[in-house]
């Protein structure tokens, strides 16, 4: 019986009928266990699967869950291709896409309930976000249920749910049930509703319990009585029922009638139906059986001792290996529980590989984690193999803590004994970059060189390879050009075979960025060729790196056309593949082209959009945070400094130049504009230690114009060339230093320019920096022109202050007009351009150029492309509203 669930219910199906005119949603229904929503979707199911074709899928409590789960309940009515995509394992991208086109190809609206996605793998929270992230524009309802009291701060569930699309995603919250609720629950009148409702607090679980066997109580942890209600009612079965009922509670998921012949015999049945009965189980799709609810399970698996526990664990194990069908994922969970040490270390291998497979690192991780439980009875071999690959797993998915260094020394050590050198050197490199990942450099490159060491013993390999273009890549993050080069040449001599495409293209990447780097423009092309190869074959992580790297050198190298039009490219397509990890740094990256370009709130408005819908890695924020504190500062921001410094302790601990220079040079820029030359200068002499072939020329350029304008003499000779606007103002000819930088679209260098000229012609060159700051509203240097002006007596000459919004306040960080945001706002929801048409008044033809722009500025090669982006990065439409964000009850909240 569904109580006090019919607002939640009529608005699932409002949805449903949305979704199938093309204008789908993400609906997340929550609540604790015992709540109702089983029930609620059980309701939902009856009365849309007429309509629509509803499909269901579970996650279960395994110690480690299957990798996609609940697809592979799905899967039997997803298409022939996507079932057999799921049965073999294929890579989960295929696996996405060919659902994602199963749904596009279906006239009816598609329903896809995922139950209990508090328990998710980490492939199936990928496979949610793709949908979410895509929802819009699909004729598909994507609903899922979970615990809201299972998920503390850092679950993954939440990071992805923070993902989706906040104008496509509804909010179902199902709350206690009322004093008139449990009444009608409790139609005989065993209890006064109030007394009732406070036993129970208005769980309907609790409250169906408390009926059945008096007593009843809410929580995960299997409170008392709910137990004393569970044992109530099994203690009245009969022996082989109740130890039936034990038996089968430490299967988390559903077992089927096969699986019970084998356990039970031909008295399986029987007992299941039994069961079935007395509302213990309910039987579901297919004749398939679960417990009625996970209390009810958790209740009754607590039950058994340690010794019956393991026993049961064995008894399923045989018989779901007799039966042939189960999936490793469950052989594991069992296996484990009878503590049998050679089935775990057999499967939990396969199983992790699987996972891996499937992108669910989390999930490949847990199931190494496992087998080393066992580890001290596997082979030496088996030992190494099973320490490097966890620790590349939990690397990959958890991060790294002193356990994955320790994994990895423990491999080395089994390696080294069984004498093999190939992989003791693979190890090593991979241990030196666990090191440089926690910023310790000096390690990294001690163990990166040992490694180099041992597999040039060796003999030629791929690993051989691998390590000298690891070793490469160090000194490039280091800004040795010369060693990086070095080294990346040595991995190209290596790198001759069909295999080693994905080392070359790594190479490539690491002598392109040092050479573009150390001034010398072939570099430019060779990461372009790191890109094409990285992009032709296949290499999405290679294409990022690529993406990024390249981005970064046009932007400080000046190239700003090449910065446009390459960093929405690689914007794109970070959102295009989910590249998460990569997005954030490369949005960094255009915020600090915008405010090279003078354009001071589009800039702060990139970085805040990084900041708060991102939770990237210190590193991959920085850029972001960096532009945060130098936006802040040219503005006049009140606590600019502390802004900029405590950006500075965070860029130090990377000990990387990209990071720490721009903050450094941004206090030597804030410490001038307020007229502080001796702050300035010890922030120029802490760059000056550094020797001048670890700086690119234009950080070079940037030193020596702060040394200059603040009257300090810094004597050391640079290595390169320096950039023309730079040379040109340290040899005094300022007209020809503004003229460049002009060419360069840097309106804000040329006016600082202006204001360090000041003394040859204050007039022209203070109103002209002046005109200059006005439209970015820059306050800081146009707050030091005015005193200077004010200080040689032509602060009349000087132009009036503007109040308000300047105009540049009023464009889009993409160039994208008023009316073009309006059409976005519109393709976001979903809208076609029929209905657009319709909504601005304007002409199907009118619309159609209208989107032509919208995609062009936005890189985008499709609608679906250009929805994700806005979904990705909210500062594309600032003013977006967020539609059907309600939270559900009883009634709407």
């Amino acid at each position: 019986m569904l109580v006090e669930r019919d607002e939640p219910l009529e608005h699932l199906l409002a949805l449903a009928r949305r979704a199938d005119a093309g204008r789908g949603a993400v609906v997340l229904i929550s609540g604790e266990a015992g709540i109702g929503k089983t029930a609620l979707l059980e309701e939902f199911r009856d009365r849309a699967g007429s309509r629509h074709h509803v499909v269901w899928g579970s996650c279960e409590a395994l110690f480690t869950p299957r990798a996609l789960g609940p697809l592979r309940d799905m899967a039997p009515r997803l298409g022939e291709r996507v079932g057999n995509l799921v049965s073999d394992n294929a890579p989960s991208g295929q696996i996405f896409d060919a659902l994602r086109h199963e749904i596009e190809e279906r006239r009816e609206g598609v329903v896809l309930v995922f139950e209990d996605v508090h328990w998710a793998d980490h492939a199936t929270l990928d496979l949610l976000k793709f949908l979410g992230r895509r929802v819009a524009t699909m004729n598909a309802l994507i609903v899922m249920s979970f615990r809201d009291d299972e998920l503390e701060v850092r679950h993954p569930l939440l990071q992805v749910i923070s993902d989706f699309p906040s104008s496509h995603t509804v909010r179902i919250a199902l709350i206690a049930l009322s004093e008139d609720g449990v009444s009608r629950i409790d139609a005989a009148g065993f209890f006064e509703p109030a007394e009732l409702r406070a036993i129970t607090g208005g769980n309907p679980f609790f409250v169906t319990e408390l009926l059945a066997a008096h007593q009843a109580d809410g929580g995960e942890d299997v409170p008392d009585s709910v137990r004393d209600s569970v044992n109530a009612r099994l203690n009245r079965l009969r022996p082989m029922e109740c130890a039936f009922l034990e038996t089968v509670s430490v299967m988390p998921g559903a077992f089927d009638a096969q699986l019970l012949e084998a356990l039970f015999g031909p008295e399986g049945e029987a007992l299941a139906m039994a069961g079935v009965g007395r509302k213990l189980l309910v039987e579901g799709t297919r004749g398939a059986l679960r417990f009625r609810h996970e209390l009810v399970r958790l209740a009754t698996l607590s039950r058994l001792p340690a010794m019956r526990l393991q026993v049961a664990h064995a008894r399923v194990l045989r018989a779901l290996e007799e039966c042939g069908n189960a999936s490793v994922d469950v052989l594991v969970h069992h296996a484990a529980g009878a503590l049998d040490s050679a089935r775990v270390l057999a499967l939990a291998p396969e199983a992790a590989r699987a996972a891996a497979a499937a992108g669910a690192h989390r999930e490949a991780a847990a199931h190494l984690a496992t087998a080393l439980r066992f580890v001290d009875e596997a082979e030496p071999e088996q030992a190494a193999r099973l320490y490097e690959e966890w620790a590349y797993e939990a690397f990959l998915a958890l991060g790294i803590d002193d356990e994955v260094l320790e994994a990895r020394r423990y491999a080395i050590t089994l390696w080294r004994a069984l004498g093999r050198p190939e992989r003791v050197g693979d190890n090593l490199r991979c241990l030196a970059s666990l090191h440089q990942h926690r910023g310790e450099r000096a390690t990294a490159f001690r163990l990166a060189n040992e490694a180099v060491h041992v597999l040039d013993a060796a003999g030629a390999s791929r690993e051989r390879a691998m390590a000298y273009s690891y070793l490469s890549q160090l000194y490039m993050l280091s800004d040795q050009a010369k060693e990086a080069v070095e080294w990346g040449q040595r991995t190209l001599e290596l790198a001759e075979g069909p295999d080693d495409v994905g080392v070359r293209i790594h190479a490539l990447n690491n002598i392109g960025t040092a050479s573009a780097y150390d001034g010398d423009a072939s570099g430019a092309g060779l990461l372009r060729e790191s890109l094409a190869l990285a992009l032709e074959h296949g290499f999405h992580e290679h294409a990022a790196r690529a993406y990024t790297n390249l981005s970064c050198y046009a932007v400080d190298f000046r190239d700003f056309a090449l910065a446009d039009r390459i960093i929405g490219e690689g914007i794109a397509f970070d959102a295009q593949h989910d590249l998460d990890s990569y997005r954030p740094a490369l949005i960094g990256v255009l915020a600090q082209l915008r405010l090279e370009q003078g354009r001071l709130r589009d800039a702060e408005a990139i970085a805040a959009g990084v900041m708060r819908h991102s939770n990237p890695s210190l590193a991959k924020r920085l850029p972001a945070l960096i532009v945060l504190a130098r936006a802040g500062m040219r503005q006049g921001a009140q606590k600019a400094r502390e802004m900029l410094e405590d950006v500075l302790s965070q860029a130090m601990t990377t000990d990387e130049v990209q990071h720490i220079a721009p903050v450094r040079l941004a206090l030597a820029e804030h410490h001038w504009l307020r007229d502080a030359p001796d702050s300035v200068a010890r922030h120029v002499d802490a760059l000056a230690g550094l020797d001048s072939v670890t700086l690119n020329p234009w950080v070079e350029g940037e030193l020596r114009s702060w040394a200059m304008r603040a009257g300090h003499v810094l004597e050391r000779d640079p290595a390169r060339d320096l950039p023309p606007p730079v040379a040109a103002e340290l040899a005094g000819d300022r007209a020809r230093a503004v003229a460049l930088w002009l060419e360069r679209q840097s309106p804000y260098a040329a006016a600082l320019v202006h204001i360090a000229a000041a003394e040859d012609d204050p007039a022209h060159h203070l109103a002209t920096a002046l005109k200059l700051l006005g439209p970015m509203g820059a306050r800081a240097a146009a707050d030091k022109a005015r005193r200077l002006a004010k200080r040689f007596g032509v602060e009349a000459r000087m132009p009036r202050a503007r109040r308000g919004p300047y105009g540049a306040a009023r464009t889009h960080p993409l160039g994208l007009t008023k009316r073009e945001q309006e059409v976005l706002a519109l393709m976001a929801e979903g809208a076609s351009n029929s209905h657009i048409s319709e909504r601005l008044c304007r002409s199907r033809r009118t619309v159609e150029h209208h989107v032509s722009s919208i995609l062009a500025k936005l890189s985008a090669k499709s609608r679906i492309e250009a929805v994700l982006r806005v979904q990705n990065e909210p500062w594309i439409m600032p003013q977006q509203q967020a539609l059907g964000e309600a939270t559900m009850g009883s009634g709407s909240e």
